[in-house]
């Protein structure tokens, strides 16, 4: 045992280094503050309903507190025989947020460096370059814990899959399972298909070389261990993944049902929606600068009272002490001035990989010789190529038509989180073969050409940027038109004020390039030193770790400071209600909506913590609710025939003074309804235009293929007829109907067939859709008991599912360590070499 510590003695000495960079970059979080206050108070909104009867010891699958009403496992369920789930929440139990992210980032990252037989303290410098390059830093500040925390794994996975491929086949394999179950667990599908890609280009390499070397049955052996892997962490995780498979068909990413007057595509998302976060072109220069595109967006980069910005708006006769109230006013009117000045619409941040690794990135381009540059080269020309999808589109036009669930995702600029992988990787994999190779002169021949790469690009971007860079946004000159109307017609002082904010923008890209030159001066001197023989190994690893961690350091604490951790704040201290809430809280019916006219249809994270209501947020909305949306809601003013059918009882608005008032919706539809007549539409589209102006209470547009359902022969118009409800749980609504005969009843509940379940008197009895998105059946003659149950076999036998893959998964784990030891026992430590005597040193020993 004291071997054994003695020898991991290195790794408990990088770990415990690990947790004081932890502990002195993230110290608020050790006082009790919190990242992403807004989006954690954005969470509880959409979880409003959810966590009001977990609150009772329950759990609802389904909510009808957002967007009329969807399934609650899109957004939170507690997936309890899903082994992971329990691992997540002893992370997260023990470690505040968002330790427990950079913890697995950091942990994850060197184990993967260590599999690839870097020393320790170049492992760790390779953990902390993935682990705090920028993109990564920024999500965490912008509270984006789920996406980070499947950022982290895609190092050990990729570990994982390494050690499978070199034959260590039940270990690999076991582990490979394990920490693919804890990403798709991590519930970031987006990110996991882009790791996805980077696995297929390596698992294509590898089969390249098992062909040329004829080794195709070991690299055949290795991919059924791993197909065996993905299998087990899919089962893992088969209520998650089921769910959301069956789900994803309904859901805004699926099919669209219109054909006709819309802007939807006919599958997954538009092209534009999915390219509006792109890279600009030139804009991944930010790998080598990061301040090349300007920062973040707004004038947070700036230095504002030593700005020329500031300078214009003075010479143009605003004073000083006016001129944030002027910024804000031209805000207001859609003129918004930003140091960053790329093409998407808003940013947190560049994507700042390190000066340091770029140079060592290049430098491994000449000099490593594994063949696992080749699968790095070319993950990252492709990713690098996806990211910039508006500039450079032929490629992702490519992926988004052909590519399977590829158009599903937006923010494709997210991708180059596997770009800020792999770039390290080679990085330092660079040092190791500096370290390995014997030629010097060679070796200093090509560090030297990679000095010349990047030291003179950064040169160029220091004295000549315009070469590169416009630093002007694509919108310049109509921007410079409208803020000289603004002005009263001074299209002099409009040019004045915006061509100051380029020079800004000159200076900001000049001082990180002079810095980032700096840094890459100072890796050449540790290469050179090393090289020259005037430094060990050892010396040569920690500098190039000291050196990657202050690089990135400073930059990181630009878009996470101290001053980002809010203290915890209960939702009711930051939520206040407004009259009209505490008013509509009154109203003791169980289940209406809710239409807030001053608040965005589909971004209103207030709006859910005091009403079940039409609004909400969130990426997972149903298809259908999202084209009643377009096409009934999102206008001026909205189909208030649809507003009834919904149940709208209060409809929030604001007067002419903009005053909050409200009003009660007396034509509200109820939560169920006997209507006269059925109308039959062929298609969804019919559908729609049918429901742009109809008597709800009266009739119902039933899409066609439901029409053997109703026995129209049958029904009877009752005006006396009743159905009301009697109670309500999320999961299970309970009414009572009366009718002298046969007759069809609408419900003003979202329809959704995977899952819900219709009974009349305790049988089972078929249901069918109505008004687009509404649920309806007919009802025979009596007095019944009719109930709707939410119980989706995709999650409770997924979960059944999962309890046996995690028990497997366990066992599988716990044999391969077992595996393991008994081969590390077989291995005899090296004996002790005996100690010799003083006087004996030099002497030959003696012969028999």
């Amino acid at each position: 045992m004291n071997n054994w510590f003695k020898r991991n003695s290195i790794h408990f000495i990088i770990a415990a280094i690990f947790l004081v960079i932890c502990f002195i970059y993230f110290t608020p979080a050790f006082q009790g503050k919190t990242l992403g206050q807004s989006d954690v108070l954005g969470a509880q909104s959409t979880q409003k309903e959810i966590n009001d009867y977990r609150a009772k010891d329950t759990t609802i699958l389904w909510t009808n507190q957002i967007f009329g009403g969807m399934p609650a496992f899109q957004i939170w369920a507690p997936y309890a025989n899903n082994v992971t789930t329990w691992i997540v929440k002893g992370l997260t139990t023990a470690f505040p947020n968002p330790i427990y992210d950079i913890l697995v980032f950091l942990f994850g990252t060197y184990f993967l460096f260590c599999v690839l037989k870097l020393n320790p303290w170049l492992a760790a410098a390779g953990a902390v370059a993935f682990t705090f390059s920028s993109y990564n830093i920024i999500l965490l500040a912008a509270g984006h814990s789920n996406q980070a925390f499947a950022i982290a794994f895609f190092a050990p996975i990729l570990a994982s899959i390494i050690i499978t491929l070199r034959g260590e086949y039940y270990w690999g394999g076991a582990l490979t399972a394990f920490f693919l179950a804890m990403e798709i667990k991590a519930n970031h599908i987006q990110m996991t298909y882009y790791l996805l890609i980077a696995i297929i280009i390596l698992i294509g390499i590898e089969l390249y070389k098992a062909i040329k070397t004829k080794a195709t049955q070991a690299f055949l052996k290795s991919l059924t261990y791993l197909a065996i892997a993905t299998l087990l962490a899919l089962a893992v995780n088969a209520s998650l993944l089921w769910s959301t498979f069956e789900y994803s068909k309904d859901s805004y990413r699926g099919q669209s049902n219109l054909t006709q007057n819309t802007k939807e595509p006919s599958n997954g998302l538009s092209k534009d929606y999915v390219y509006e976060y792109s890279q600009t072109a030139g804009e991944n220069l930010t790998f080598l600068v990061p301040n090349a595109y300007g920062g973040e967006s707004g004038l947070n980069s700036l230095d504002l009272p030593n700005s020329e910005f500031i300078k214009a708006f003075t010479s143009a006769g605003v004073p000083q002490e006016q001129i944030g109230n002027a910024l804000q006013q031209l805000a207001g009117i859609g003129l918004q001035f930003t140091s960053y000045w790329g093409d998407k619409p808003i940013t947190s941040g560049p994507h700042y990989l390190g000066s340091v690794i770029c140079f060592l990135f290049i430098f491994g381009l000449f000099i490593v010789r594994s063949r696992l540059k080749w699968w790095l080269l070319i993950t990252v020309v492709l990713t690098t190529l996806l990211s910039i999808g508006n500039s450079f589109p032929y490629v992702s036009d490519f992926f988004f038509n052909y590519f399977p669930l590829y158009n599903k995702f937006r923010a494709i600029e997210s991708i180059l989180a596997v770009t800020g992988l792999c770039i390290p990787i080679l990085a330092l994999l660079a040092i190791r073969e500096a370290i390995i190779l014997e030629d010097k002169a060679a070796l200093l021949k090509k560090l030297k050409l990679a000095l010349y790469i990047t030291g003179g690009l950064t040169l160029i971007l220091i004295i000549y940027p315009e070469l590169f860079l416009s630093f002007k946004q694509t919108d310049q000159v109509l921007f410079v038109s409208r803020l000289a109307q603004v002005l009263k017609g001074d299209m002099n002082s409009a040019s004045n004020i915006v061509n100051s904010l380029v020079k800004d923008r000159i200076s900001l890209e000049r001082a990180d390039a002079i810095r980032s030159l700096i840094f890459i001066g100072l890796a050449f001197g540790v290469l050179w030193a090393f090289i020259k023989q005037k430094i060990s190994v050892t010396v040569l690893s920690l500098a190039f770790f000291a050196l990657i961690l202050v690089d990135l350091w400073q930059i990181d604490k630009r878009y996470l400071k101290d001053s980002n951790f809010e203290e915890k704040q209960d939702t009711d201290q930051v939520v206040k209600p407004r009259e009209v809430d505490s008013f509509i809280a009154k109203d003791t019916d169980p289940d209406f909506r809710v239409f807030d006219l001053t608040a965005q249809l589909k971004q209103d994270t207030y709006n859910p913590f005091f009403h079940k209501s039409i609004s909400g947020y969130s990426a997972a909305r149903l298809k259908r609710y999202e084209e009643l949306m377009n096409g009934q809601l999102n206008q001026n003013p909205p189909n208030h025939d649809v507003l009834d059918m919904l149940n709208t009882k209060y409809i929030i608005s604001q007067d002419t003074a903009r005053n909050t008032q409200m009003i009660a919706n007396q034509t509200a539809c109820g939560h169920a309804w006997f209507v006269k007549s059925v109308k039959f539409a062929a298609n969804a589209d019919q559908e729609m235009q049918a429901i742009s102006s109809f008597a709800p209470k009266d009739e119902a547009i039933v899409d066609k293929k439901y029409e053997k359902l109703i026995d129209s022969k049958q029904l009877v118009i009752d005006p006396n007829a009743t159905i009301k409800l009697v109670s309500y749980n999320p999961d299970h609504m309970v009414y009572q109907s009366g009718a002298t005969g046969t007759a069809v009843a609408v419900f003003s509940e979202i329809y959704y067939d995977k899952g819900w379940t219709m009974l009349i008197d305790g049988k089972e009895q078929p249901y069918f859709r109505a008004d687009y998105v509404l649920r309806a059946a007919q009802i025979p003659v009596g007095n019944h008991k009719v109930e709707f149950v939410f119980h989706p076999a995709s999650y409770y036998t997924g979960e059944k599912i999962s309890l046996a893959g995690s028990v497997l998964l366990l066992l599988a784990l716990g044999g391969a360590a077992y595996t393991e030891s008994k081969k590390k026992k077989l291995v005899p430590e090296p004996a002790p070499e005996p100690v010799k005597a003083a006087g004996d040193k030099g002497k030959k020993p003696l012969k028999k």
